[in-house]
């Protein structure tokens, strides 16, 4: 997945490898209707500078559904299996021995585990998936809830999945097996009626002479070029995996890096030629894609216009890496895709088979178990629209079908009332779904809020949701709100920022396992950043910070007109929460707080939200 450097980029050698996390900046700046993100990155031993959006492609914020038959998949069947699954499985991030930490797919990078590509070419040999189970597989994609698949044809590596008659490096030709699987899997979607389609990695070769960042001579010492591995490979196994494995529903092209852009116009037009109703990834380059795809596990806090996607993983790697136990729970799995849902988006998470073809159980297990939640109900979940709210509220989030509004609660409000802020709409009915308490909720409006009557627990252990009849469409007063009975977190993405800078930062915990961030830093004398707040209980709260920064930091917070606390605490680079103290609201209404950093290294304090919580 993460974007690797191309013929023409910057190349220089760094001497550690710590060097790469230090030297890495980036810079994103969101505009309402579309996501930019900028990042400056360096690889251990060779680097490049290259934008992330130029990495991974340019935004693509064109397609609706309505302008083509091909766009339906993504407003009806919002959740993908992505399969990271190769030669690279086999080694589960070790290598000689030594345990590799980061994403498997880029074990012979330099920047893991540098395997030269005569001795990659030898492990290829000893490939062979004998436990792979397409029927199994698809099953699990089924049970999960999911509507399509998309497994990996060719990764970076250059290792093709499926009997390639354009180069012998594949499965069939280059391994001790003799199974195509890629049609067992083709067929087995088609049986299940899941969608099925491929990743390809178009630019990136690193096995064949001329691909990027591939040997740049062949076998005989000539110079190799990119025509060369694209008229040679790139070009015939598109043509390949596009006409010889039924329907496809999208190929995910990835990082094409600076790839020029006739090359990827020829490649769309294969698409469009042999399968004229898949989708083309975002990530194609030159917008040529379809659709918007956002950087590798990033999951935005507003909602995104257009047609998009997320693309996450199980745990915290893409291939198979035996020591990586993180995987998301089944609550996890379905706030994710409620949270992606709700932002207007697509969400496509990945699976890592084991070498011999195995998912592993762990993964497997949250996957159906946050399945039957979806089967229960899938009206939350399919076909449906974003939130109005634009982003998440304090116990959940939202999504919207016609009049019918869908309240996904992940924290279940105590004191038997949840409480919705700035809904303008009529309601005509409330509805808990699901258990014993399934039924009739009664509610009344409040000072512009709808307060809605409860049980004290909810009936799902993961999810409880109540369903709402409206009079029309919703409309409402997006002002964030402070919640009477929850916690009320507000990033500092929505804050209007006076005297410092808003900006994003996108950063590696592991190689390639990819965390992002809009924080307001680089603060000046009087700067602060502000946000409007509708207050119901008036009272104390009780008041933190997240931050990150350099030594000790007085912050203050303020409301306008009103009372102001500070406070020092210490800080580090990890982003943490520190409580500031209790801030009094003296009655119903709108106010504007403002934080504001006054002492210590204003440069690099870093906000990244704000706390708000009810003293109950």
């Amino acid at each position: 997945m993460l974007p690797g450097k191309s013929s023409g980029e910057i190349i220089f050698r760094v001497v550690k490898f710590r060097e790469v996390f230090e030297r890495m900046v980036g810079k994103m700046k969101r505009i309402k209707l579309e996501l930019m993100l900028m990042t400056i990155l360096v690889t251990a031993g060779f680097g490049y500078c290259q934008s992330m959006d130029e990495m991974w492609g340019e935004s693509v914020v064109k397609l609706r559904v309505e302008d083509a038959k091909r766009g339906q998949l993504f407003s009806e069947g919002n959740y993908a299996m992505f399969i990271h699954w190769g030669v690279y499985s086999q080694l589960a991030n070790k290598v000689d021995g030594k345990t590799y930490y980061g994403i498997g797919e880029w074990i012979m990078n330099s920047n893991l585990a540098d395997i030269p590509v005569d001795e990659y070419k030898e492990i290829a040999k000893s490939f062979n998936p004998v436990k792979f189970d397409a029927m199994e597989i698809a099953q699990l994609a089924k049970d999960a809830g999911m509507k399509y698949i998309i497994i990996t044809s060719k990764h970076h590596d250059g290792f093709a999945m499926y009997h390639s008659k354009a180069n012998k490096f594949n499965i069939v030709d280059a391994t001790q097996f003799d199974r195509d699987l890629m049609k067992e899997l083709s067929a087995a979607c088609q049986k299940l009626g899941l969608g099925f389609g491929f990743y390809y990695s178009h630019n990136q070769d690193w096995t064949f002479p001329g691909g990027g960042n591939g040997p740049k001579t062949d076998a005989a010492g000539n110079k190799a070029t990119f025509d060369d591995y694209f008229k040679n490979k790139c070009l015939p196994q598109v043509k390949e995996i596009t006409s010889e494995y039924g329907p496809i529903t999208l190929v995910w092209f990835d990082t094409p890096g600076d790839m020029p852009k006739h090359y990827v116009e020829q490649l769309v037009e294969v698409v469009r030629k042999n399968q004229p109703e898949a989708l083309v990834s975002g990530r194609a380059g030159h917008g040529l894609g379809d659709y918007q795809t956002l950087g590798d596990m990033e999951l935005p806090h507003q909602n995104v216009e257009g047609l998009w996607e997320a693309v996450d993983t199980t745990n915290d790697s893409w291939g198979y890496a035996w020591y990586d136990e993180n995987w998301k729970t089944p609550k996890m799995i379905v706030e994710n895709l409620i949270t992606c849902v709700s932002r207007g988006g697509t969400y496509m998470l990945n699976i890592g088979p084991r070498g011999d073809g195995i998912v592993p159980e762990r993964a497997a297990s949250s996957l159906r178990e946050s399945g039957k939640w979806i089967k229960r109900y899938p009206q939350v979940v399919y076909g449906t629209e974003g939130s109005p709210w634009q982003h998440a509220l304090p116990w959940g989030d939202v999504t919207v079908k016609g009049k019918r509004m869908y309240l996904s609660i992940f924290e279940w409000p105590a004191g038997g009332s949840l409480y919705l802020p700035g809904l303008k709409t009529k309601i005509r009915k409330a509805k808990l779904l699901g258990g014993k308490w399934g039924g009739g909720l009664k509610f009344k409006k409040v000072n512009g809020w709808v307060e809605i009557k409860i049980p004290d627990r909810g009936p799902e252990k993961l999810v409880s949701v109540i369903e709402l009849e409206l009079a029309d469409k919703p409309e409402v007063d997006d002002c964030w709100s402070i919640d009477p009975v929850v916690g009320t977190d507000i990033l500092a993405q929505f804050a209007e920022v006076e005297g410092a800078k808003s900006e994003s930062k996108n950063w590696m915990e592991k190689f390639g396992e990819w965390k992002h961030v809009i924080r307001v830093t680089d603060w000046q004398e009087g700067g602060k950043a502000t946000w409007e707040v509708d207050v119901l209980e008036p009272g104390d709260y009780q008041v933190g910070l997240t931050y990150a920064g350099e030594g000790r930091l007085v912050w203050q917070v303020a409301v306008e007109g009103g009372e102001v606390i500070r406070n020092q605490q210490n800080s580090s680079h990890n982003y943490q929460r520190f409580p500031m103290g209790r801030l009094n609201f003296p009655k119903t209404g709108r106010y504007k707080v403002s934080v504001s950093c006054l002492e210590g290294n204003m440069n690099t304090a870093c906000l990244k939200a704000i706390h708000f919580m009810p003293i109950l």
